[in-house]
This record gives C-alpha cells, sequence and structure tokens, in this order.
C-alpha cells in the first residue's frame, strides 16, 4: 500500500470521471442512495443515540459506494448489496474508524461554541435553526469558519481511510495515517478538484438560477427552486464516484473482490 502523488491535472477530472462512472447505471446509483438516505435518517430517528449510530455508520457505507463505483467501472452491475459492501469487510475496523470519525466531529463542534456560544452545535445535532439575528452575527460566521478549518484535517483522514481499512486490510489507524498523508502529498490535484467541484456544484446552478430568475422578473421562481432538488440527487452519486476516481488513482485500481 503506497501512495502516489498525481498531477493536478488528475485532481481536475475527478469529477469528470464520477459522473462517467454515474452515466453507466444512473437508476441503480440513485438507488443506491435514496436506500442510504433512508437508513441513515431511520438511523438518526432513534431515541438518543440516533446522530451517534449514524455517525458511526458512515465510514462503511462511504466503502459501499466505493464498491459500487468499481463495479461501474469494471462494467458489472451495479447492485443494491454493493451499498453494503464495508460491513462485508474488516466491519472491526470500519466501525472503529466510525467512532473516531464520531469523536471528531464531537470535538470540532465543541470547539465551534467557544465562538458562538453553541448555536451552530445545537442546529446541527438538534436542529434548532438559530434566529436570523444569530445567522448573521459575527460570533456565527467565525464558528462557520472554525468548523470549516478543523474540519480539513478530519476529512483528509477519512478520505481514503475507509476503503484502505477493508481492500488493503490496514486497520483504522493504519488507514487514517495514510489517508492522511496521501491527502497532504496530493493537495495540489485535491485543490483542483475542490475548485471544479466547487464551480459545478456551487458557483454554476447559483449563477444560472439566479439569471434566470432575474431574467423571469421573479417569475420563475418557483420552478427554477423545484429544479434545485433533482438536481442534487444526481450531484451526489456522482461526488460519491468521484471519491472513487480519486482513491484509484492516488493508491491504484483495487483487487476484484472474492
Amino acid at each position: 500500500m503506497q501512495a502516489r502523488i498525481v498531477a493536478a491535472a488528475r485532481g481536475a477530472i475527478w469529477l469528470a470521471d464520477g459522473w462517467r462512472l454515474f452515466r453507466a447505471a444512473p437508476l441503480s446509483w440513485l438507488a443506491l442512495v435514496f436506500a442510504y438516505w433512508l437508513l441513515m435518517t431511520l438511523a438518526s430517528l432513534l431515541p438518543v443515540v440516533g446522530v451517534v449510530v449514524a455517525s458511526v455508520l458512515v465510514p462503511p457505507f462511504a466503502v459501499g459506494f466505493m464498491a459500487a463505483a468499481r463495479a461501474a467501472e469494471r462494467g458489472g452491475a451495479v447492485e443494491l448489496g454493493l451499498l453494503f459492501d464495508g460491513f462485508r469487510h474488516s466491519l472491526t475496523s470500519q466501525l472503529v474508524l466510525g467512532v473516531v470519525y464520531l469523536a471528531c466531529l464531537a470535538l470540532v463542534l465543541a470547539a465551534t461554541a467557544l465562538a458562538d456560544d453553541g448555536a451552530l452545535m445545537r442546529w446541527m445535532l438538534a436542529g434548532k435553526r438559530p434566529d436570523e439575528s444569530v445567522l448573521r452575527s459575527g460570533e456565527f460566521l467565525a464558528a462557520l469558519g472554525s468548523a470549516a478549518a478543523l474540519y480539513l484535517p478530519v476529512m483528509m483522514m477519512f478520505w481514503f481511510a475507509p476503503p484502505l481499512a477493508a481492500w488493503h486490510s490496514s486497520g483504522a489507524p493504519k488507514a487514517l495515517f495514510f489517508s492522511f498523508f496521501a491527502c497532504l502529498l496530493n493537495w495540489r490535484a485535491f485543490l483542483a478538484y475542490g475548485a471544479v467541484t466547487a464551480a459545478v456544484t456551487l458557483v454554476a446552478p447559483f449563477a444560472v438560477l439566479s439569471g434566470l430568475m432575474l431574467a423571469s422578473g421573479g417569475a420563475l421562481r418557483a420552478p427554477l427552486v423545484s429544479l434545485v432538488f433533482p438536481l442534487l440527487i444526481v450531484l451526489l452519486p456522482t461526488l460519491f464516484a468521484s471519491f472513487y476516481a480519486s482513491y484509484r488513482d492516488v493508491f491504484g485500481a483495487p483487487a476484484r473482490p472474492a
């Protein structure tokens, strides 16, 4: 298991690779995303432990989407059962990763409470949306900035960790270590990937929708807003598949499953 350093240009086309993998079996990908959303929603509704269970399950389900992308790349069927691939390979390591992920999220949210007296933390954990005055306050913006900065190293640790633990039998600590430094070594590729992803998923849709609403004088506001959900449905599997594209380029194509 050795991380490769790829050119920034490769990072710029990971999202395009994700789109290509999604187009290979769009209905199957949508079924996977819906099943994942349903299962995580049900888990989060559990009293007291809902958020804990949902967070711990993130790594094994991440492996499931990686397995689906691997199958699509090889021309195989993207089946619903692939979503549970992470539960069939190194489950103990996946659950350890989930516990570590939960702890990292708790630390990040606890740190933001120092800036906004816990407004962001209550919104994320209990769904209590702050008042508009709080949302526009400097303290809340500082909390958002702190969350983004603190979550970055967490994201780097977990970007590759689930498939490394599942497909390379590396164990949770080693997977986190290799994932973090693989991202660090490939910071140019990830910077390009982030720029392209932000442009495609945020900037371009916002500019197009805003332009159409202005051109119509607001008459098309409701129809245009209704397009956001279908757009999100298409973007989510594309993003999930692009994660696999980054893994494949940095660590090589994984071995065929037994």
